[in-house]
């Protein structure tokens, strides 16, 4: 046995623990409760989870996510390091900054809280009416893959008394739904993810509701829980399994009779815990309360509903029909698989512009002073400028000479920020590696809503809106979206954002029965496609693994 010491930036304490040889450093820390980012799930892939060898030895494989000269500094990839012997291992803040420190859509600024206002008070002129309960408080809970949103409502009158979001405590286990499942299925995952999320994560987030809203846990008459299907899965402890294995049926699409005590919530315990319902693997509870705030349900007008997140789910339709699906775009647009990329935190790049003449890139920062990796939104402009700019071409290959671009044996690099500007004291820089990434991304959105628009024989001209959530949304510049072939051509002013739907749809289920059960009439009246084994759909993602696409005539102005 060696005794591994883990030093965590900002901890008064260290912290340690007796480990086999050979025993892995970010299990380890796992065990521990150490916060370590590992969108990969530990596969080796990322190169987040980086921590410094401060003494003694760790074994661990050359890994291209790690440069040798970092390796030569002691930084370590701790998912690849196995213990040898006795040793300490400093663990830096950002490490767990996805934690506490996810830029989300949450009602904290007014414009949110406005946004929510209205489509509350458009949901009750649908024709839905008040109906449940009228006093004490209710608490809705929006499980994101990335991010815990909640609200805490007055039941009378419907105000919001307090709203809190933190990081998913699952993140640690992967970035996605899959690998989350996987970690699952492993000795004590069930458990493992399911604190996560509930002790953790939500629990902590209903304290502070409490905390901020001078309100108790006895005070709770109705909780309503919406996730995406894995989410509510991991949430309850049931199996994850049958959700990625063929025939892709999950353990169950609606989950009723759940009471606080059942949940292991903070509240009286014969309060209902209403899970809004699921359509499908990888269609939710998140989907089917977000159609609730859209109202196209109620609307004549054919309407694209996208939900942007760790996961990209949409849905086409109107009062007569809505044909839904989810697509594998990967972690790419909460920074996964791209080596300089991160969530919206301190410090991410969020949106960019670069000179035609010189490529020198003006950027603005979520907060911070100076960058230390881009997040979605950032990408998006990233890329869209240097295809602009032709500073790379439609294969996302660099074909022009810059001091912002340098050529390696692996092709071309943009160097958003040198090392000298950055907070990282090292060049944030995008790779044809991670262009290719995130081309594949945005590919696999532009594909599925053409599948599902073919699959209806009707093009891009029979959309009369298109509506956009999720905390990606938020930040997104249409227009760099439509020119790098991610989203349709068609006129900018159709397009809307409504910030987080999914907590709106889960606060109306809070406040009316006859809105809950109108989330469970949309659940089932949606008709769930898998892309996967549509005729024509790999087809239409391989042409548009492209900038913006390999038929050009989609992206032309006068064509359209």
């Amino acid at each position: 046995m060696y005794t591994l010491t883990f030093k965590v930036e900002n901890q008064p304490r260290d912290l340690k623990i007796q480990v086999e040889s050979g025993e892995n450093v970010l299990r380890a820390a796992q065990r521990l409760g150490i916060e370590i980012d590992a969108p990969c799930a530990g596969n080796g892939t990322c190169g987040k989870c980086r921590v410094r060898l401060i003494s003694g030895a760790l074994e661990m494989p050359q890994n291209p996510r790690l440069p040798y000269a970092d390796y030569e500094e002691m930084w370590r990839l701790a998912c690849q390091s196995k213990v040898i012997g006795d040793a300490v291992v400093w663990v830096p803040a950002t490490a767990s900054a996805f934690k506490q420190d996810i830029a989300t859509a949450d009602l904290s600024s007014p414009e949110e809280l406005a946004r929510y206002e209205r489509s509350i008070e458009a949901i009750f002129s649908s024709g839905l009416s008040r109906t449940g309960f009228t006093e004490g408080c209710g608490i809705a809970v929006d499980i994101g893959t990335t991010t815990v949103t909640a609200a805490l409502l007055d039941l009378g009158t419907g105000k919001v008394l307090s709203k809190a979001s933190r990081g998913n405590g699952q993140i640690r286990y992967g970035a996605d739904v899959i690998n989350r499942i996987i970690q699952q299925m492993r000795p004590g995952g069930k458990q493992r993810l399911q604190e996560a999320v509930r002790e953790e994560t939500v629990i902590p987030i209903m304290e502070a509701l409490f905390r901020d809203s001078g309100r108790t846990s006895s005070d709770v008459k109705r909780i309503v829980i919406a996730g995406n299907t894995t989410m509510e899965h991991l949430f309850i402890g049931a199996d994850g399994d049958s959700i990625r294995l063929e025939p892709y049926v999950p353990e169950f699409l609606e989950l009723t009779g759940i009471d606080a005590q059942t949940a292991g919530l903070p509240a009286p315990p014969d309060s209902p815990v209403i899970f809004a319902p699921n359509v499908g693997s990888y269609v939710g509870g998140d989907i089917t309360a977000g159609v609730l705030d859209t109202l196209l349900w109620n609307s004549d007008q054919m309407t694209l509903f996208i939900d942007l997140g760790t996961n990209g789910e949409l849905v086409l339709g109107n009062s007569e029909y809505m044909l839904t699906c989810a697509c594998s775009a990967g972690p790419a647009f909460e920074g996964g698989d791209i080596s300089c990329g991160m969530r919206a935190t301190t410090g991410a790049i969020d949106s960019v512009h670069i000179d035609d003449e010189t490529l020198e890139p003006q950027y603005t920062l979520i907060s911070g002073e100076k960058p230390i990796g881009i997040c979605g939104s950032g990408l998006i402009d990233i890329i869209s400028e240097l295809f602009r700019t032709g500073a790379v071409n439609s294969k996302g290959k660099f074909v022009r000479e810059s001091r912002r671009i340098r050529y390696d044996e692996f092709g071309g690099n943009y160097i958003v920020a040198f090392a000298s500007e950055s907070g990282t004291e090292k060049d944030i820089e995008l790779t044809e590696g991670d262009l290719d990434n995130f081309i594949r991304a945005k590919a696999a959105i532009f594909s599925a809503i053409r599948t599902m628009l073919s699959s209806l024989a009707m093009s891009v001209e029979d959309i009369d809106r298109v509506i956009i959530a999720g905390g990606i949304g938020s930040g997104i510049d249409i227009g760099n979206a439509i020119s790098i072939g991610m989203l349709p051509l068609i006129p900018i002013e159709k397009y809307s954002y409504i910030g987080n739907s999914s907590l709106t749809g889960a606060c109306a289920m809070l406040l009316s029965d006859e809105a809950t059960d109108k989330v469970f009439d949309i659940g089932r009246n949606m008709t769930y496609i898998e892309l996967s084994t549509e005729p024509g759909y790999m087809d239409e993602f391989l042409a548009a693994c492209f900038l913006p696409h390999t038929d050009q005539r989609l992206f032309r102005m006068d064509e359209n």
